[in-house]
């Protein structure tokens, strides 16, 4: 009598070692991915059953799920180090919640960040010593970073350079690469941050809130230039910048989840409008050291505030750069459609994975608008009015 036999699932998967970061939501995937494209245990039963009239003398197991996943591979932004004990108690005391893009966020000294940039933070702390000729371009995600420091950067370097359309680095390297990150990029994974090929004054980037820069930076006579946009934009942009991040097998966040995140201040460096605040009042308590900007001022009237900014630094535009072009041949160098029309800026990628297009959507103002329902916008809108209250700062 013909007997159909049990339907196996594959025994020759190739063996993986994952990183701990997908041990969650990649492993549970993948489970579940497989099991969809496999017969389930109780299929394998049906069809023996149907197939078997005597007796059940073959007692047939239920199909097993393969324990060898097929391997997966992660950007490096994705991945994370090792834990020394120590710092696996710090995490494990702090508050958690899921992640944008990686797994989880931890919540220190009140603002969030995701693993891997938490023990980079640390790190930071712990090891840079400032300089008193130091400038730090100080942003919240999404606010403009990329064109600040592309700015800056051109600005303080115009002697080397006097002919921007010829030879610039701008033309050949991201601003990302000319001014980087303090924690994201000189201490990541635990890195011992080299300065010999830098020269005063020296530049860097960061997204750390006032309370959590290196002591060595508040104790030192260093500049920051802070820079921030409206809320709602800078929602709306980090929503499109953290799904390009995210792989295919995750899929996109929901604006409705995401924007719930934000504005309870679960976010990158979150929450939007502490970090903020911390910033406005430390440049009035001290505008020879911080100088704040906002984002649509410089959209609006870009030579006013590059010519602010130039006197901010030290290093003031004079009237004969003023007559040749100086300004506005900066401005034109690092606008929108110059950087973004790059071909560097189009096909190049950070050393940790993210694509340096991703840096670059629309830069307009109030393009949340195009997203937003009118009750997001009114929500949002309450939010910062309720948050910034008598400060003096307004979006």
């Amino acid at each position: 009598m013909p007997i159909t036999e049990s339907c196996p699932l594959p025994t020759d998967l190739p063996p993986v070692s994952l990183p701990k970061y997908v041990e969650e939501e990649g492993r549970q995937q993948q489970c579940r991915q497989l099991t969809s494209l496999s017969p389930t245990e109780k299929d394998c039963h049906t069809q023996a059953s149907e197939a078997i009239t005597m007796p059940a003398v073959l007692n047939l197991d239920p199909c097993p799920l393969p324990t060898d996943l097929p391997p997966v591979s992660l950007p490096k932004y994705l991945q994370e180090e090792c834990l020394t004990q120590e710092r696996r108690q710090l995490i494990a005391s702090l508050p958690t919640e899921k992640g944008w893009v990686a797994n989880h966020l931890h919540q220190y000294q009140g603002f969030w960040h995701t693993t891997r940039q938490l023990l980079a933070v640390l790190t930071c702390q712990n090891q840079f010593q400032a300089q008193d000729t130091d400038i730090l371009l100080v942003t919240t995600p999404k606010s403009g970073t990329t064109w600040l420091k592309a700015i800056v950067f051109a600005l303080m370097n115009r002697v080397q350079y006097p002919n921007p359309e010829v030879k610039h680095p701008l033309l050949a390297e991201n601003p990302h690469v000319l001014v980087p990150f303090l924690e994201l990029e000189l201490y990541i994974d635990n890195r011992v941050a080299d300065f010999t090929t830098f020269t005063s004054p020296r530049l860097f980037g960061t997204h750390l809130p006032l309370v959590s820069l290196p002591d060595s930076v508040k104790n030192s006579a260093c500049k920051l230039v802070y820079l921030c946009r409206n809320p709602k934009d800078t929602f709306v942009s980090l929503w499109h910048f953290t799904n390009k991040l995210r792989t295919k097998d995750m899929g996109e966040n929901s604006l409705e989840e995401t924007f719930d995140k934000f504005c309870r201040g679960v976010c990158l460096y979150g929450p939007f409008w502490d970090h903020v605040l911390e910033y406005w009042k430390e440049s009035l308590k001290k505008p020879e050291r911080v100088l704040f900007l906002k984002y649509e001022e410089i959209k609006e009237q870009p030579k006013v505030q590059l010519v602010r900014l130039a006197q901010f630094l030290g290093c003031p535009f004079s009237a004969q750069e003023e007559t040749n072009g100086v300004v506005d041949e900066i401005l034109k160098l690092c606008s929108f459609d110059t950087l973004s029309n790059l071909e560097v800026n189009k096909t190049g990628k950070l050393v940790s994975g993210e694509e340096y297009k991703a840096f670059f959507r629309r830069g307009e103002v109030g393009d949340a608008k195009n997203h937003l329902t009118p009750q997001m916008m009114e929500k949002l809108d309450q939010i910062t009015q309720d948050k910034l209250h008598d400060s003096g700062l307004i979006f």
